[in-house]
């Protein structure tokens, strides 16, 4: 089953709709394949809520638990840390909290190959050279499981260009290796040759390793492309599937659904993070990865970010952000080779992100704040504002989606990055 079925509406699908081509796809699996007796559903957590993935695992889990069959829940956290109950039950609903599997990415996994040096090398252009190393939670490989559902959102990333399919196995569930080396490729190979984009080099070593060492995995791909107006998750596609090529339907309409072009470069951009969804610069920076193709040279981005308080999603990364900081790509890349710089070196996923996170020097960001100190704000490369003062000239519930006019100034307004990527169309090629 290649592409089971497609599924689009502009104003978006409703339950029902969804709930009937999930059930047709699993009528189909099991009409080839037998019944399921134990399934592992793997969703995003918490800060791909609006992905519509919660829903879809509720969905199918109620479905199969029905027919007998085991069904356990493990999200896709890469690094980042745990759902919490309250993001559960609002993610999740009825499903138990108890129930929830924790991915480790450091210690849970198991090694499934290596991509070798020659491939990563041809892959890059020749600016990565070494091998890298797969791994993945070790219950998709050792649970015994007849099907492995992966639901999620197709939407611009800063890494791979375009995110889901692979992605949530060999990131999501994957280790150390991949996730950081990874991440590194794609900070060295350029953000904006990436973002919006498939086949890109960090996709493409992810489609390598799926075809090479997980060719016969029992996954069933659900990938979403939606869009969030006033916060409400709307579906405009559901792609089911098999293959690769479920991904490029949804590649398709996720360049028409979540990237916005601007016709000039942006002198004031603000962007406002959801205090439930954005609680660390790690997450935060989407802000600054899904803007900056749209940024003018010299112009502000102001950050409004209620809920942040902290940098790291973990403790020790938590602590590189704070002594590394974020100074742009060349000054981390110099850093990275230095004898006294192993600790970031161990770490690439976080130099990457150091990368990812900074200008570059070509605009001002701003990060306003409620739960970090002005200090601790600039001393990892940011500008620093109070949330309360400036949420009140740039107030995130009176300005509306794009251009604005404050003050005489003119204002573009994004209320939450997660969904989109904005582009400069001067500049874009």
């Amino acid at each position: 089953m290649d592409v089971f079925g497609i599924a689009e509406r502009e104003e978006g699908l409703t339950d029902a709709e969804i709930t009937g081509l999930l059930d047709r796809a699993l009528d189909d699996w099991e009409a080839r394949r037998g019944a399921v007796k134990k399934a592992l559903l793997i969703p995003p957590d918490f800060t791909r809520f609006h992905s519509n993935a919660g829903f879809i695992t509720r969905a199918v889990r109620k479905r199969l638990a029905a027919e007998g069959a085991k069904v356990d829940v493990m999200p896709a956290l890469g690094t980042h840390a745990p759902v919490s109950e309250s993001q559960w039950k609002t993610m999740f609903g009825d499903i138990p909290y108890s129930e929830m599997i924790v991915h480790n990415w450091r210690t849970d996994v198991v090694r499934i190959g290596e991509i070798p040096a020659a491939e990563v090398e041809k892959i890059s252009d020749g600016l990565w050279k070494e091998p890298v190393g797969v791994e993945v939670n070790r219950r998709l490989v050792e649970g015994g499981y007849d099907l492995v559902l992966s639901p999620g959102q197709v939407v611009p990333h800063e890494v791979i260009g375009m995110a889901n399919h692979a992605k949530n196995i060999f990131v999501g569930i994957g280790g150390a290796e991949m996730i950081n080396k990874s991440h590194m490729i794609g900070a060295v190979c350029g953000m904006e040759k990436a973002m919006g984009r498939d086949h890109t080099p960090v996709r493409r070593l992810f489609d390598y390793a799926l075809g090479h060492f997980l060719p016969d995995s029992p996954i069933l791909w659900a990938l979403t492309v939606n869009t969030a107006p006033g916060g409400v998750i709307r579906s405009h596609g559901l792609v089911i599937g098999e293959g690769r090529r479920c991904l490029d339907e949804a590649v398709k309409l996720a360049r028409i659904k979540n990237v916005d072009y601007v016709e000039h470069g942006l002198k004031k951009c603000v962007v406002y993070l959801d205090p439930s969804e954005f609680t660390s610069t790690w997450l935060g920076n989407k802000a600054i990865y899904r803007t900056r193709m749209a940024m003018a040279d010299g112009g502000e981005l102001v950050v409004l970010a209620p809920g942040v308080k902290r940098f790291g999603e973990d403790d020790a990364v938590d602590r590189l952000i704070r002594k590394y900081g974020y100074r742009g790509r060349l000054h981390t890349l110099e850093v990275f080779r230095r004898t006294d710089a192993a600790d970031l070196r161990a770490n690439m996923g976080a130099a990457a992100h150091l990368i990812h996170g900074s200008s570059d020097g070509r605009f001002k960001i701003t990060y306003c704040v409620s739960n970090i100190t002005r200090e601790e704000v600039e001393g990892v490369g940011f500008a620093a504002a109070d949330y309360g003062e400036t949420a009140a000239r740039y107030d995130p519930a009176a300005l509306k989606y794009g251009y604005n006019t404050v003050g005489g100034e003119e204002v573009y307004f994004i209320p939450n990055p997660a969904l989109g990527l904005w582009i400069n169309r001067e500049k874009f090629n």
